[in-house]
């Protein structure tokens, strides 16, 4: 028989990943931890007036989540929330920078894989359905 597919449920319209970002993990964290179960348009309003690279990285992805349940029709837009937000550490890109006296020191620089998932509060008619 066989294990059951998820690949239906990761691919939803309402989960969005951004993979090998450019930015450390933890920087990237701070910001999602600080958006996780907001309502979405609460979120993006505090995502607009934060001064952190993350944040940018982070409002395209609530708005394109947004796009892809918008386009999917099934579901209620007004009551969405911030589910399930985590970020993952990419590859590490390593570069070397010259020392003193003929040596070298690794510089790691981090990328991260950033995962974010929406939420209806109160799902609508047909999405109750399928």
């Amino acid at each position: 028989m066989g294990k059951p597919s998820h690949k239906k449920d990761y691919h939803a319209p309402n989960r969005v990943s951004l993979m090998t970002a450019r930015i450390a993990p933890r920087k990237v964290r701070v910001v999602m931890d600080m958006v996780r179960g907001l309502e979405v348009n609460e979120a993006l309003r505090a995502l607009k007036f934060t001064t952190k690279k993350g944040a940018r990285i982070v409002e395209k992805l609530i708005e394109s989540a947004l796009a892809g349940m918008e386009a999917a029709k099934r579901w209620d837009l007004d009551d969405v929330v911030v589910a399930k937000a985590w970020v993952n550490e990419g590859p590490t890109l390593r570069r070397f920078m010259p020392r003193a006296m003929g040596r070298a020191t690794r510089i790691r620089k981090r990328t991260c894989h950033v995962h974010l998932e929406l939420d209806s509060t109160r799902p609508s008619a047909e999405h109750t359905a399928s």
